[in-house]
C-alpha cells in the first residue's frame, strides 16, 4: 500500500501516477476497439457492421454489473485502506469477487433464454440479424469473464496497484487484436470471429488478475476462505455500485434509443453512428481514465479525514478531465475527414460520419468534469448524489433530448442530442456539487 503517493505526494504527482496507467490502459483498448472496427468494415458489409453496431449496448451492460462489484468495492476498500484496516479490506474483496462470477453466470443464463427478444429490442432487422446473432451468442457466452475482470481492474487501483491493472488489460487486449484478423477473416468466422477474439482477450486478463493477487497483492485475496456473506458487504458495496452502474446501463439505453431514432433514416446510418461512436471513445477512454484514476485518492483522503487534500484532488481532477476534453475535440475535429476515411469509402457517407462525429465530441469536456464529479460522490459514499448525476447524461436527460430534437429537426436533431444532453448534465453536476460539504 503506497501511503506517501496517498498522503504526501504533490498533487499532481500522486493523481497522474494513479491517472496514466488507467488511461494507457483506455488507450490500448481503445486501439483494439478502432482496430477491430477497421476489420470489420473490410468486409464492405454494412449490414454486419450495423449488426455488430446493433449490439454495442451489450458492453456497456456488462460494465454496468461488472462496476457494481468493481467501482463499488473500489469505494468501499479505499475508505477503509484509509483507515488503516487492511484485513477488513481484504475480507471486502474477497465478497466482490465471487459475489461478481455469480451475477456473471446469472446473467449469461438469462440472456441466452432471451435471445431473440433482445436482440430485437436492440432494433436488429431482417438484414442485420443473422450477424447480430452470430455477435450476440459468442459474446454473452464469455460475459462471466468480462464482468469478473473490471472487478480486480478497480480494487487493484484503490491500493495503489495501477500499473498491474494497466498491464492485465494491454494483455488481454494485444490478444484479442491479433486474434481478430486470423478469426475474422482466416477461418472465415465473421461477426462470431470479431466477438470470439473478444472473449479470449478478456480470459486472458482473467488469468493475469488472478495469477497477480495470489502472488503479488497485499490487500487482495481469491481465498474462499475468507468469504462472508454478510448484509454489511453487501450494502456498502451495492450503496455506490449501483449507482455506478447507472452510468453504464444509461449508456446501454442510450446507444439503444439512438439506433432506434436512426433506425427510419436506414442501416447505413446506424453503421456510420457505430464507427463514428467507436472514433469518439479515443477522447472518451482517455477522459474516464483520468477522471476514474483519481477515485482511489478521493476515497483514501475522505476515510483518512484529509479533506484539505481531497479538496485540491477534486480541482486537478477537473482541470485535468475539462482540458483534455477540449484538446481532444479540436483535434479530432481537425482530423475528422482522414479519420472517417479510414472506415467508410463513399463520398456522402464520409461527409454525414463527419458532422456526427463533431456533434458528439462538441460536449465531450463537459462529459468529463461531470465524470470527475460523479466520481468524487462514489468515493465519498454519496450514493444518492451519484445515482442522480450517473442517470442524467445519457438516461434522463438524454432521452427528452433525442426525441425532442428527433421531432423538430429529424436526423439533425437525433445527431445534436447528445450534445445538448453533456451541456444540460453539467449543469446539473454543478447544482450537486455545489450542495456538497466538504469541510
Amino acid at each position: 500500500m503506497e501511503n506517501e503517493l496517498f498522503e504526501k505526494a504533490p498533487i499532481h504527482k500522486a493523481y497522474m501516477k494513479m491517472a496514466m496507467p488507467v488511461v494507457m490502459g483506455m488507450i490500448v483498448t481503445l486501439i483494439y476497439s478502432l482496430v477491430d472496427t477497421y476489420f470489420i468494415a473490410l468486409t464492405g458489409n454494412t449490414e454486419l457492421i450495423a449488426g455488430i453496431s446493433i449490439c454495442a449496448p451489450l458492453f456497456t451492460l456488462l460494465l454496468a454489473l461488472g462496476d457494481i462489484f468493481g467501482i463499488g468495492g473500489s469505494s468501499v476498500i479505499s475508505r477503509i485502506l484509509g483507515t488503516g484496516d487492511t484485513e477488513l479490506a481484504r475480507g471486502k474483496s474477497v465478497f466482490c469477487f465471487y459475489s461478481s462470477i455469480v451475477c456473471g453466470l446469472i446473467f449469461t443464463a438469462i440472456m441466452l433464454v432471451f435471445k431473440r427478444n433482445i436482440l430485437l429490442l436492440l432494433s436488429a432487422t431482417a438484414e442485420t440479424y443473422v450477424y447480430a446473432d452470430q455477435y450476440y451468442s459468442w459474446f454473452i457466452l464469455g460475459s462471466t469473464f468480462v464482468i469478473f475482470s473490471l472487478v480486480p481492474s478497480n480494487l487493484l487501483r484503490a491500493e495503489g496497484a495501477a500499473m498491474a491493472s494497466m498491464i492485465a488489460s494491454v494483455f488481454g487486449t494485444v490478444v484479442n487484436i491479433i486474434l481478430d484478423p486470423v478469426l475474422i477473416f482466416g477461418f472465415g468466422l465473421g461477426a462470431a470471429g470479431a466477438a470470439i477474439a473478444t472473449v479470449i482477450g478478456y480470459i486472458c486478463t482473467c488469468v493475469f488478475f488472478i495469477i497477480y493477487i495470489n502472488k503479488k497483492s497485499k490487500v487482495l485475496s481469491l481465498d474462499p476462505r475468507l468469504l462472508k456473506s454478510d448484509f454489511s458487504s453487501l450494502a456498502a458495496v451495492l450503496s455506490i455500485g449501483l449507482p455506478s452502474s447507472v452510468t453504464n446501463l444509461m449508456q446501454t439505453l442510450g446507444l439503444t434509443m439512438t439506433n432506434r431514432f436512426l433506425q427510419p433514416y436506414g442501416n447505413d446510418n446506424i453503421a456510420i453512428m457505430g464507427i463514428v461512436l467507436k472514433v469518439v471513445n479515443i477522447a472518451v477512454l482517455v477522459i474516464v481514465g483520468l477522471a476514474f484514476g483519481g477515485q482511489p485518492l478521493f476515497g483514501y483522503c475522505y476515510g483518512a479525514g484529509n479533506k484539505e487534500r481531497l479538496k485540491k484532488f477534486i480541482r486537478f481532477g477537473l482541470a485535468v478531465t475539462g482540458g483534455t476534453g477540449l484538446f481532444m475535440l479540436i483535434i479530432l475535429s481537425i482530423l475528422s475527414r482522414p479519420i472517417i476515411s479510414r472506415f467508410l469509402t463513399d463520398p456522402e457517407m464520409i461527409n454525414t460520419g463527419i458532422v456526427m462525429l463533431r456533434f458528439q465530441l462538441l460536449g465531450i469536456a463537459f462529459m468529463g468534469m461531470s465524470l470527475t464529479i460523479i466520481c468524487t460522490f462514489q468515493a465519498m459514499g454519496k450514493a444518492l448524489s451519484a445515482l442522480i448525476l450517473s442517470a442524467c447524461r445519457q438516461g434522463i436527460v438524454y432521452l427528452p433530448c433525442i426525441v425532442i430534437l428527433s421531432f423538430a429537426l429529424g436526423l439533425q436533431g437525433v445527431i445534436m442530442a447528445q450534445f445538448v444532453a453533456d451541456t444540460l448534465t453539467l449543469a446539473i453536476a454543478y447544482g450537486l456539487y455545489r450542495n456538497l460539504k466538504i469541510k
